[in-house]
Order: structure tokens, then C-alpha cells, then sequence
């Protein structure tokens, strides 16, 4: 028909599942299927550009974001308290290959654990000398201690097992840095 201006652009008519907004710098046509114009903006630089190591320390208990994955696979401590609030607490691990976190429990609280890179071997059980839950675990894989739940995390492979914990309510003092398996043992009295 003569005279019509197609304002869809060869797109079906309305409605749409969002309303429109007209984004000026999307080339083909007026019409952005984001509601907030910045969403469909392209970024400024790409997200590694000028990355910079994270400071590991304790930031609690103030509000603190980080990239989860990125700080422990940096870390290479045994253990070291992230953050530390009245109730929760995040800790990084790293795990030595053919080492463990050794057994342990916890009477009071429960345990989240997160593999971010290698693999291992979890055992959990009621009793020290009896951990009939057996489990292989790797990259990406999440594990649930329930309080009062003997366990112990084994790694398994040939690198270095890169986790992280969260302890709720928090297991160790705020600022704990464990550089080795034996700091740990020696400070935690096991």
C-alpha cells in the first residue's frame, strides 16, 4: 500500500513481550527488545581487560562482591576466611595433590563445599570409623555437610584441589590464613 511506513521493520506487529524503547544505537531498527536501553548496549571493553588479581583477606563483615571462581582458583593457600560475618563465613582451600581436609566434624553447624577445579573423593558418615557415604567429585560439583556428620574431602587427581566453604554459623576466628595443612592442624587442635 502506498503511503504505509512499516515501523516494525519486518518484525511480526505488536504486541511484544517487551515493551519498546527506542534504542538509537541498535541499526536495525528503532525498537529494543530490552526495557532498560543500557541493557542492550555493547560493553565498554571486554570483562578480562586490565584484570587484576583479588586481595585475599577477610572483607566481613562488610558488604563485599566478588568473582567466586576467579578468587579460588588464585588461591593457593591451604585455608583462608574470605568473609566473616556474625552468621556465615566463606573460606578458600586449596588441597594438595594426594592430600585431604581430614576428618572432621561439625556439631554445631552446617557445611556447604563448591569444586571449582580438580577432583576428589568425599566420604561422610555418623560415626569417625564408620563413613558409609562415599561420593567422587569435581569441577563444579557441590557438596552438603549436615552438622554432626563426620567427613573428609580426599584429592584425587594430579593438581591441586581449589575450593571453597561456607560455614554457617562461621567455623573459624575472622582473618584465619592457614599457608598449610599443618598450620591448620596446629591452630585447630585436631
Amino acid at each position: 500500500m502506498k503511503g504505509v511506513i512499516n515501523v516494525n521493520n519486518g518484525y511480526p506487529p505488536y504486541p511484544r513481550p517487551y515493551p519498546s524503547i527506542y534504542n538509537p544505537y541498535y541499526p536495525y531498527n528503532s525498537y529494543s527488545p530490552y526495557q532498560y536501553p543500557y541493557w542492550g548496549h555493547l560493553p565498554m571493553h571486554h570483562p578480562d581487560y586490565g584484570r587484576q588479581p583479588i586481595q585475599l583477606k577477610d572483607y566481613g563483615p562488610c558488604p563485599y562482591v566478588v568473582n567466586i571462581e576467579e578468587a579460588t582458583k588464585q588461591n593457593d593457600f591451604y585455608r583462608i576466611a574470605l568473609w566473616t560475618g556474625e552468621y556465615l563465613q566463606l573460606t578458600l582451600m586449596s588441597i594438595n595433590v594426594g592430600d585431604d581436609i581430614g576428618l572432621e566434624i561439625h556439631e554445631d553447624h552446617d557445611q556447604f563445599i563448591r569444586i571449582e577445579e580438580g577432583q576428589g573423593i568425599v566420604m561422610m558418615g555418623d560415626r569417625k570409623d564408620q563413613l558409609d557415604f562415599k561420593a567422587e567429585v569435581y569441577d563444579d560439583y557441590a557438596i552438603f555437610i549436615p552438622a554432626g556428620k563426620w567427613h573428609n574431602l580426599i584429592n584425587t587427581g594430579c593438581t591441586p584441589l581449589k575450593l571453597y566453604s561456607i560455614y554457617a554459623p562461621p567455623e573459624h576466628p575472622r582473618g584465619t590464613i592457614h599457608r598449610t595443612k599443618a598450620d591448620a592442624e596446629k591452630h585447630h587442635g585436631y
